[in-house]
Formats: structure tokens, C-alpha cells, sequence
């Protein structure tokens, strides 16, 4: 006797951003319901309150539906049929209770306790998820829109500038810088390799205001002999993993940016910022942050 094979549904394409690129994954079969909290964290703020607010709306109007399929179960209604029932429901369903009305029978004060319930739950529910998207820790760094590669110290560095855009204090700040592309086998399958490309100063005791990291290009580097159009046919980009700990909320605070190869400016340097003003203090001038000069 032969089984019946259930069908598999059919994997929905997903579209993943990664910094400048765009990868398409197929397969997974990622669920809506299945992730719902990271769905929740995730998305943006106008879309978080537009969803609440749809769901308080359809929460209503499936609870006015059930007390209109009693007897008269709500007292001193005004006679707008379903839209006092929906008024009524969002008063229990946000646990006001102003006393116009009232449940007046058995069925009644049964669907109020439910939606007494529901509300509750609802207003725990989204208590929890907006303290938690407000309460998460989120770094404020500025990163150079372009990597410089450029000599120093008579050998070809590749030098990446970053700030701290609230001048807060960073203790124990750490970056470190990654190399990804596609590498072909011998077997001539494609996989994405990642080497971590070693950096000066990748260690900062106190990031309160910029911060240049170096990556000496040399015979033990990943980069060594590597030119841009090679990066480029690779599909290779660069990785910055800065993190550290904020010293107002004692909080540890992350933050990557991703540079396409096309990104990488080679042969320039950064246009300096640092000078000292009239008054003789130490000056920045981050309107020149991202500004890259060719080498002299």
C-alpha cells in the first residue's frame, strides 16, 4: 500500500542587505509566527506603532462582533448598533471603564472578562517590547565613508576613521577588521572565506572623539599584492567590528559598517581635522571627516 507523500510547502525568496549588497536565500522556510519577537525588535518604529495599531483595532472589532451576537448584553447603548459594541470594547480592552456602559447580562460580562483578560496582556506585552526597544544600547560611532590606502611609514596601509558622535566615554573600546570574499576550490566549489586583517591600535582605553585604525599591508597580509580590480571580482568587502563599554549607562555598546571594494580609495590619504584654534585649544573639524585626498 502505497503512502501519500505530503507536500512540502513552497519556501518563500528572501532578500538579506548586507551592508551595500544583496543576497538572495531561498529554502529556509522562515515562518511569520515563528520569530515573532525579533520581527517585533527589529522593525522600524513606524511600522512597529502602525502594526500595534492594527492589532488593537482587529482586537475590537472581533470583540464588538461577539457582544453583538447576544441579547442586548451592554446597557445604555446610544443605538449606533456595532459601533457603540466597538467603543465598549475599547474601553474593557484598555481597562478604562468609563461606567456609561455597562455588561447587563451573563454572555455579556463572560466576553468582558475575556477581553478584560486579553487587554491585560496586550498592554504587558507592548510595555515589555517598547521598554526593550528603547532600553537597548545603540552606539552613535561615524564611520569614514571611504578606506584610504596610502604609504606610511614606507609601507602601503590601509587606514579606516572613525568618531564617537556623542563625545561620550568609551572604556575599553575594541575594533577589529575583517576581509570576506569568495575563494573556488580545487573542486571548483565557491565558498566565502573571511580573514581577520591585523590592526594597530585596535585597542582604545578612553574613545571619546576619532580614531584611525591601521592595517600595514605587508608579505603576511590577506591584501599583500591584492588589487582593487581583484577585490572586486572576488565579491570581497570589509568587515569593521567596533565595540565597548559606555560609561553613563555601564552598558556594552556595538557597532559594524561593511565597505564595498569599490569603496576603498586607493592610493589617498585623509584630509587632517585636528588643528588648534585661536583661543589655543585642540580642535576637530568633522566637516571634513569623510574628505580623502590623492597621495602627494
Amino acid at each position: 500500500m502505497a503512502k501519500s507523500r505530503r507536500k512540502a510547502k513552497p519556501n518563500k525568496l528572501q532578500l538579506v542587505r548586507i551592508g551595500h549588497r544583496e543576497v538572495e536565500t531561498f529554502g529556509l522556510g522562515q515562518g511569520f509566527w515563528t520569530d515573532l519577537y525579533h520581527r517585533s525588535m527589529t522593525v522600524r518604529w513606524p511600522v512597529f506603532f502602525a502594526s500595534a495599531a492594527l492589532i488593537f483595532i482587529v482586537l475590537n472589532a472581533v470583540f464588538a462582533g461577539l457582544f453583538s451576537l447576544g441579547d442586548h448584553p451592554i446597557a445604555n447603548t446610544a443605538g449606533r448598533g456595532f459601533l457603540d459594541l466597538f467603543y465598549f470594547s475599547i474601553e474593557t480592552l484598555a481597562t478604562v471603564g468609563y461606567g456609561d456602559m455597562h455588561p447587563q447580562t451573563n454572555y455579556g460580562h463572560l466576553v468582558a472578562t475575556v477581553e478584560i483578560f486579553t487587554g491585560m496582556s496586550f498592554l504587558a506585552v507592548m510595555t515589555g517590547l517598547i521598554f526593550a526597544r528603547f532600553s537597548r544600547p545603540r552606539a552613535l560611532f561615524v564611520f569614514a565613508d571611504h578606506p584610504v590606502v596610502t604609504t606610511r611609514d614606507g609601507h602601503p596601509t590601509l587606514m579606516i576613521r572613525l568618531a564617537n558622535a556623542r563625545h561620550n566615554t568609551i572604556s575599553r573600546a575594541t575594533a577589529r577588521l575583517w576581509l570576506i570574499r569568495a575563494e573556488i576550490t580545487k573542486a571548483g566549489d565557491q565558498f566565502r572565506r573571511f580573514y581577520e586583517l591585523k590592526v594597530e591600535r585596535y585597542e582604545h582605553p578612553m574613545f571619546v572623539l576619532s580614531w584611525t585604525l591601521f592595517h600595514t599591508i605587508d608579505k603576511d597580509s590577506i591584501l599583500h599584492g591584492v588589487t582593487a580590480a581583484e577585490l572586486e571580482q572576488a565579491d570581497a568587502f570589509l568587515v569593521l567590528n567596533v565595540d565597548g563599554l559606555d560609561d553613563g549607562s555601564a552598558q556594552q555598546l556595538y557597532a559594524r559598517h561593511i565597505y564595498a571594494p569599490h569603496a576603498i580609495r586607493w592610493r589617498h590619504r585623509y584630509r587632517n581635522i585636528a588643528s588648534v584654534s585661536p583661543e589655543g585649544r585642540f580642535q576637530l573639524d568633522y566637516t571634513k571627516f569623510h574628505d580623502v585626498v590623492p597621495e602627494d
